[in-house]
Protein backbone atom coordinates (compact mmCIF):
# COMPACT_ATOMS: atom_id res chain seq x y z
CA UNK A 1 0.00 0.00 0.00
CA UNK A 2 1.49 3.14 -0.80
CA UNK A 3 0.74 5.26 2.41
CA UNK A 4 1.04 2.70 4.73
CA UNK A 5 1.01 4.32 8.21
CA UNK A 6 -2.09 7.24 9.23
CA UNK A 7 1.13 9.46 10.02
CA UNK A 8 2.41 8.90 6.44
CA UNK A 9 -0.87 9.98 4.58
CA UNK A 10 -0.84 13.27 6.34
CA UNK A 11 2.48 14.05 5.90
CA UNK A 12 2.86 12.87 1.88
CA UNK A 13 3.30 16.30 0.33
CA UNK A 14 1.48 14.87 -2.62
CA UNK A 15 -1.99 12.48 -1.90
CA UNK A 16 -3.02 10.14 -4.71
CA UNK A 17 -5.82 7.89 -4.25
CA UNK A 18 -8.14 5.35 -6.61
CA UNK A 19 -11.89 5.58 -5.58
CA UNK A 20 -13.35 2.76 -6.16
CA UNK A 21 -16.91 0.67 -5.86
CA UNK A 22 -20.42 0.93 -7.07
CA UNK A 23 -21.84 3.33 -9.34
CA UNK A 24 -23.84 6.09 -6.85
CA UNK A 25 -22.35 5.70 -4.03
CA UNK A 26 -19.98 8.90 -3.95
CA UNK A 27 -16.84 8.38 -6.51
CA UNK A 28 -17.80 11.11 -8.41
CA UNK A 29 -19.11 13.12 -5.62
CA UNK A 30 -15.62 13.37 -3.73
CA UNK A 31 -13.63 13.78 -7.28
CA UNK A 32 -15.83 16.65 -8.36
CA UNK A 33 -15.17 17.94 -4.62
CA UNK A 34 -11.66 17.64 -4.70
CA UNK A 35 -10.83 18.91 -8.28
CA UNK A 36 -13.39 21.70 -7.49
CA UNK A 37 -11.55 23.31 -3.93
CA UNK A 38 -8.09 22.93 -6.53
CA UNK A 39 -4.68 21.73 -6.01
CA UNK A 40 -6.03 17.99 -7.58
CA UNK A 41 -5.93 16.46 -10.85
CA UNK A 42 -9.37 14.78 -11.46
CA UNK A 43 -8.50 11.68 -13.93
CA UNK A 44 -12.15 9.71 -14.81
CA UNK A 45 -11.49 6.26 -15.99
CA UNK A 46 -14.85 6.43 -17.51
CA UNK A 47 -14.45 9.29 -19.92
CA UNK A 48 -11.15 7.94 -20.81
CA UNK A 49 -12.20 4.62 -21.80
CA UNK A 50 -14.88 6.66 -23.99
CA UNK A 51 -12.71 9.04 -25.58
CA UNK A 52 -9.16 7.62 -26.35
CA UNK A 53 -10.32 4.12 -26.33
CA UNK A 54 -13.32 3.47 -27.26
CA UNK A 55 -14.58 6.96 -29.35
CA UNK A 56 -14.12 5.46 -32.47
CA UNK A 57 -16.43 2.96 -31.90
CA UNK A 58 -18.94 5.24 -30.48
CA UNK A 59 -18.91 7.64 -33.15
CA UNK A 60 -19.29 4.94 -35.53
CA UNK A 61 -22.14 3.18 -34.65
CA UNK A 62 -23.64 6.59 -34.29
CA UNK A 63 -22.95 7.11 -38.41
CA UNK A 64 -23.80 3.37 -39.02
CA UNK A 65 -27.71 4.63 -37.73
CA UNK A 66 -27.35 7.88 -39.73
CA UNK A 67 -26.43 5.82 -43.08
CA UNK A 68 -29.80 4.94 -42.26
CA UNK A 69 -31.83 7.85 -43.26
CA UNK A 70 -30.87 8.74 -46.67
CA UNK A 71 -30.70 12.36 -46.02
CA UNK A 72 -27.93 12.15 -43.84
CA UNK A 73 -26.52 9.25 -45.55
CA UNK A 74 -26.03 11.26 -48.37
CA UNK A 75 -24.59 14.38 -46.27
CA UNK A 76 -21.91 11.62 -44.87
CA UNK A 77 -20.63 10.30 -47.99
CA UNK A 78 -20.18 13.70 -49.33
CA UNK A 79 -18.32 14.74 -46.12
CA UNK A 80 -20.84 17.51 -45.17
CA UNK A 81 -21.58 16.41 -41.61
CA UNK A 82 -19.58 15.33 -38.62
CA UNK A 83 -20.62 12.80 -36.33
CA UNK A 84 -18.88 12.79 -33.07
CA UNK A 85 -20.09 11.56 -29.55
CA UNK A 86 -19.72 14.95 -26.66
CA UNK A 87 -18.95 12.68 -24.23
CA UNK A 88 -18.12 14.45 -20.76
CA UNK A 89 -17.56 13.35 -17.29
CA UNK A 90 -21.06 14.29 -15.93
CA UNK A 91 -22.63 12.78 -19.08
CA UNK A 92 -21.55 9.09 -20.41
CA UNK A 93 -24.44 8.26 -22.12
CA UNK A 94 -22.39 7.72 -25.34
CA UNK A 95 -20.20 5.09 -23.83
CA UNK A 96 -23.49 2.93 -21.98
CA UNK A 97 -25.74 3.51 -25.50
CA UNK A 98 -22.48 2.11 -26.99
CA UNK A 99 -22.62 -0.93 -25.12
CA UNK A 100 -26.51 -1.70 -24.87
CA UNK A 101 -28.58 -4.20 -24.06
CA UNK A 102 -29.07 -8.05 -25.57
CA UNK A 103 -32.68 -8.82 -26.91
CA UNK A 104 -35.86 -8.08 -29.16
CA UNK A 105 -34.54 -5.54 -31.94
CA UNK A 106 -37.60 -3.84 -31.86
CA UNK A 107 -37.10 -2.85 -28.13
CA UNK A 108 -33.67 -1.63 -28.69
CA UNK A 109 -31.80 -4.68 -28.12
CA UNK A 110 -28.68 -6.58 -30.02
CA UNK A 111 -27.97 -9.45 -30.93
CA UNK A 112 -26.14 -11.44 -27.44
CA UNK A 113 -22.86 -12.41 -29.80
CA UNK A 114 -22.82 -8.55 -30.41
CA UNK A 115 -23.37 -7.57 -27.11
CA UNK A 116 -20.88 -9.69 -25.59
CA UNK A 117 -18.39 -8.64 -28.42
CA UNK A 118 -19.12 -4.94 -27.15
CA UNK A 119 -18.57 -5.95 -23.50
CA UNK A 120 -15.51 -7.46 -24.79
CA UNK A 121 -14.16 -4.24 -26.35
CA UNK A 122 -15.29 -2.76 -23.00
CA UNK A 123 -12.98 -4.97 -20.71
CA UNK A 124 -9.51 -4.27 -22.82
CA UNK A 125 -10.43 -0.66 -22.84
CA UNK A 126 -11.36 -0.41 -19.24
CA UNK A 127 -7.74 -2.52 -18.30
CA UNK A 128 -5.80 0.11 -20.37
CA UNK A 129 -7.46 3.03 -18.83
CA UNK A 130 -6.57 1.74 -15.70
CA UNK A 131 -2.92 1.02 -16.75
CA UNK A 132 -2.72 4.51 -18.48
CA UNK A 133 -3.11 6.20 -14.77
CA UNK A 134 0.64 6.76 -13.97
CA UNK A 135 0.84 8.63 -17.19
CA UNK A 136 -1.58 10.92 -16.02
CA UNK A 137 -0.07 11.22 -12.52
CA UNK A 138 3.24 12.19 -14.53
CA UNK A 139 0.98 14.24 -17.12
CA UNK A 140 -0.54 16.50 -13.78
CA UNK A 141 2.69 16.89 -12.49
CA UNK A 142 5.00 18.08 -15.70
CA UNK A 143 1.93 20.29 -17.38
CA UNK A 144 -0.15 21.11 -14.81
CA UNK A 145 1.92 21.47 -11.37
CA UNK A 146 -0.67 19.38 -9.57
CA UNK A 147 0.95 16.69 -7.13
CA UNK A 148 -2.64 15.57 -5.66
CA UNK A 149 -4.44 13.10 -7.73
CA UNK A 150 -7.62 11.31 -7.64
CA UNK A 151 -8.58 8.58 -10.23
CA UNK A 152 -12.11 8.18 -10.35
CA UNK A 153 -12.75 4.49 -11.44
CA UNK A 154 -16.01 2.91 -12.85
CA UNK A 155 -17.73 0.41 -10.76
CA UNK A 156 -16.64 -2.31 -12.90
CA UNK A 157 -13.10 -2.06 -12.01
CA UNK A 158 -13.36 -5.44 -10.03
CA UNK A 159 -14.76 -6.96 -12.82
CA UNK A 160 -11.31 -6.61 -14.78
CA UNK A 161 -8.69 -7.45 -11.89
CA UNK A 162 -8.39 -10.28 -9.61
CA UNK A 163 -7.28 -9.58 -6.43
CA UNK A 164 -6.87 -12.83 -5.18
CA UNK A 165 -3.37 -12.76 -7.41
CA UNK A 166 -0.68 -11.13 -5.70
CA UNK A 167 0.80 -11.10 -9.42
CA UNK A 168 -2.14 -9.23 -10.79
CA UNK A 169 -0.79 -6.47 -13.54
CA UNK A 170 -3.40 -3.99 -13.36
CA UNK A 171 -3.86 -3.98 -9.14
CA UNK A 172 -0.60 -3.65 -8.65
CA UNK A 173 0.46 -0.89 -11.10
CA UNK A 174 -2.17 1.30 -9.29
CA UNK A 175 -1.19 0.41 -5.73
CA UNK A 176 2.26 1.14 -6.22
CA UNK A 177 1.25 4.74 -7.37
CA UNK A 178 -2.05 5.47 -5.41
CA UNK A 179 -3.90 4.57 -2.50
CA UNK A 180 -7.25 2.56 -3.25
CA UNK A 181 -10.17 3.57 -1.18
CA UNK A 182 -13.31 1.51 -1.66
CA UNK A 183 -16.43 3.27 -0.73
CA UNK A 184 -18.85 0.17 0.77
CA UNK A 185 -22.59 0.70 0.72
CA UNK A 186 -24.94 -1.08 3.39
CA UNK A 187 -27.82 -2.79 2.67
CA UNK A 188 -29.60 0.05 2.34
CA UNK A 189 -27.52 1.91 -0.08
CA UNK A 190 -27.89 -1.44 -2.17
CA UNK A 191 -31.77 -1.26 -2.50
CA UNK A 192 -31.76 2.35 -3.31
CA UNK A 193 -29.30 1.58 -5.86
CA UNK A 194 -31.66 -1.20 -7.24
CA UNK A 195 -34.49 1.46 -6.93
CA UNK A 196 -32.73 3.80 -8.96
CA UNK A 197 -31.67 1.53 -11.57
CA UNK A 198 -35.15 -0.15 -12.35
CA UNK A 199 -36.72 3.62 -12.73
CA UNK A 200 -33.49 3.92 -15.58
CA UNK A 201 -31.69 0.74 -16.35
CA UNK A 202 -28.64 1.05 -18.22
CA UNK A 203 -25.80 -0.58 -20.06
CA UNK A 204 -23.07 -1.97 -18.04
CA UNK A 205 -19.86 -4.02 -18.67
CA UNK A 206 -20.13 -7.07 -16.65
CA UNK A 207 -17.34 -10.78 -16.29
CA UNK A 208 -18.44 -12.52 -19.42
CA UNK A 209 -18.76 -15.93 -17.21
CA UNK A 210 -21.27 -14.05 -15.11
CA UNK A 211 -23.11 -12.16 -18.38
CA UNK A 212 -23.10 -16.04 -20.28
CA UNK A 213 -24.77 -17.65 -17.63
CA UNK A 214 -27.11 -15.04 -16.44
CA UNK A 215 -28.16 -15.01 -19.93
CA UNK A 216 -28.37 -19.07 -20.19
CA UNK A 217 -30.67 -18.78 -16.73
CA UNK A 218 -32.92 -16.14 -17.62
CA UNK A 219 -33.91 -17.72 -21.30
CA UNK A 220 -34.39 -20.73 -19.58
CA UNK A 221 -36.20 -19.66 -16.12
CA UNK A 222 -38.49 -17.10 -18.90
CA UNK A 223 -39.07 -19.54 -21.73
CA UNK A 224 -37.77 -16.99 -24.36
CA UNK A 225 -35.27 -17.04 -27.29
CA UNK A 226 -33.04 -14.49 -27.62
CA UNK A 227 -35.02 -12.04 -29.74
CA UNK A 228 -37.96 -12.37 -27.39
CA UNK A 229 -35.93 -11.12 -24.86
CA UNK A 230 -36.97 -7.41 -23.07
CA UNK A 231 -33.92 -5.85 -23.21
CA UNK A 232 -34.84 -3.15 -20.08
CA UNK A 233 -36.26 -6.57 -18.26
CA UNK A 234 -32.91 -8.37 -18.65
CA UNK A 235 -30.80 -5.54 -17.50
CA UNK A 236 -33.11 -5.20 -14.24
CA UNK A 237 -32.95 -8.63 -13.70
CA UNK A 238 -29.04 -8.95 -14.25
CA UNK A 239 -28.52 -5.87 -11.97
CA UNK A 240 -29.33 -7.04 -8.48
CA UNK A 241 -27.43 -10.34 -9.17
CA UNK A 242 -24.65 -7.88 -10.61
CA UNK A 243 -24.61 -6.33 -7.28
CA UNK A 244 -24.13 -9.63 -5.12
CA UNK A 245 -21.13 -10.39 -7.19
CA UNK A 246 -19.43 -7.62 -6.89
CA UNK A 247 -19.56 -6.96 -3.50
CA UNK A 248 -17.12 -9.78 -2.28
CA UNK A 249 -14.55 -9.06 -5.18
CA UNK A 250 -14.40 -5.19 -3.31
CA UNK A 251 -14.33 -6.44 -0.18
CA UNK A 252 -11.14 -8.58 -1.21
CA UNK A 253 -9.34 -5.49 -3.10
CA UNK A 254 -9.85 -3.22 -0.01
CA UNK A 255 -8.36 -5.74 2.04
CA UNK A 256 -5.67 -6.71 0.40
CA UNK A 257 -4.49 -3.67 -1.83
CA UNK A 258 -6.11 -0.90 -0.26
CA UNK A 259 -8.86 0.26 2.61
CA UNK A 260 -12.39 1.01 3.45
CA UNK A 261 -14.31 3.66 3.84
CA UNK A 262 -18.10 3.78 4.07
CA UNK A 263 -20.48 5.54 1.60
CA UNK A 264 -22.53 7.06 4.56
CA UNK A 265 -18.76 8.73 5.86
CA UNK A 266 -18.31 9.83 2.81
CA UNK A 267 -22.12 11.37 2.06
CA UNK A 268 -20.87 13.74 4.99
CA UNK A 269 -17.11 15.36 3.00
CA UNK A 270 -17.17 18.85 2.89
CA UNK A 271 -13.66 19.42 2.02
CA UNK A 272 -10.41 17.71 1.09
CA UNK A 273 -9.58 18.47 4.78
CA UNK A 274 -12.84 16.40 5.82
CA UNK A 275 -11.39 13.63 3.29
CA UNK A 276 -7.82 13.36 4.69
CA UNK A 277 -9.06 13.01 8.21
CA UNK A 278 -11.25 10.04 7.16
CA UNK A 279 -8.68 8.60 5.06
CA UNK A 280 -6.09 8.75 8.52
CA UNK A 281 -8.63 7.31 10.31
CA UNK A 282 -9.34 4.41 7.81
CA UNK A 283 -5.41 3.74 7.29
CA UNK A 284 -5.46 3.17 11.25
CA UNK A 285 -7.76 0.39 11.02
CA UNK A 286 -10.92 0.23 13.52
Amino acid sequence: MLYQTAETWRAAREKRVLLFGMSGLGKTHLSNLLRDAGGWFHYSVDYRIGTRYMGEYISDNFKREAMKVPLLRELLLTDSVYIASNITFDNLAPLSTYLGKPGDPEKGGLPFDEYMRRQEQHREAEICALLDTPRFIERARDIYGYGNFVCDSGGSICEVVDPDDPADRVLNTLSENLLLVWIAGTEAHTAELIRRFDRAPKPMYYQPEFLRAGWSEYLRENKLQEDEVDPDAFVRWAYARALAHRQPRYAAMAAKWGIRVSAHEVAKVRSPAELDALIARAIEGP
